[in-house]
């Protein structure tokens, strides 16, 4: 992880990423955590079970593009912030727990497109357990990255 803060370092992103854009990279970075969470929050408690009247496919469908351009966001701003201090975020755990609960985060939604892609349409009002669980495992795990890239500042 260090060699590639050094590298991100070497290629001009620390000096871009510090200093006077650091507030705009961050506040970017927010937007991003905003509109990922924010939809695919709203489908993955429409799927765990909430407002039981919203149909889970056309939520998904209209929400889902949403949460991408969120995902987008966060990547690019991040890399951002990861270069404007590497290497003292490479040496940080709260750091290394956010990337493995990102790690999780992403392989739950991929095995969640994966297994349930062709189903939503079908599951009426109540999404099967197993998709529920995903879903309710989804919320979590973003709110926990967002609480571990909170705590960041404070380690």
């Amino acid at each position: 992880m260090e060699a590639i803060a050094i590298w991100l370092d070497a290629a001009g992103l620390r000096a871009f990423a510090g200093g006077a854009n650091y507030p705009w990279i961050n506040s970017i970075h927010l937007l991003g955590l905003v509109m990922l969470v924010g939809a695919i929050g709203m489908v993955d408690l429409r799927i765990a079970g909430a407002w039981r009247g919203l149909p889970m496919a056309a939520l998904s469908r209209a929400l889902t593009p949403v949460a991408i351009v969120g995902l987008v966001i966060l990547a690019a701003s991040g890399l951002l912030l990861f270069a404007a201090d590497g290497v003292a975020l490479a040496r940080s755990d709260t750091f290394q727990r956010k990337l493995v609960l990102i790690a999780l985060a992403l392989a739950n939604a991929v095995a969640f497109r994966w297994i349930w892609r062709r189903g939503m349409g079908d599951w009426g009002d109540v999404a099967p357990t197993p998709a529920r669980i995903m879903a309710a495992a989804s919320v979590l795990l973003w709110l926990a990255i967002g609480l571990q890239g909170r705590l960041i500042a404070y380690s």
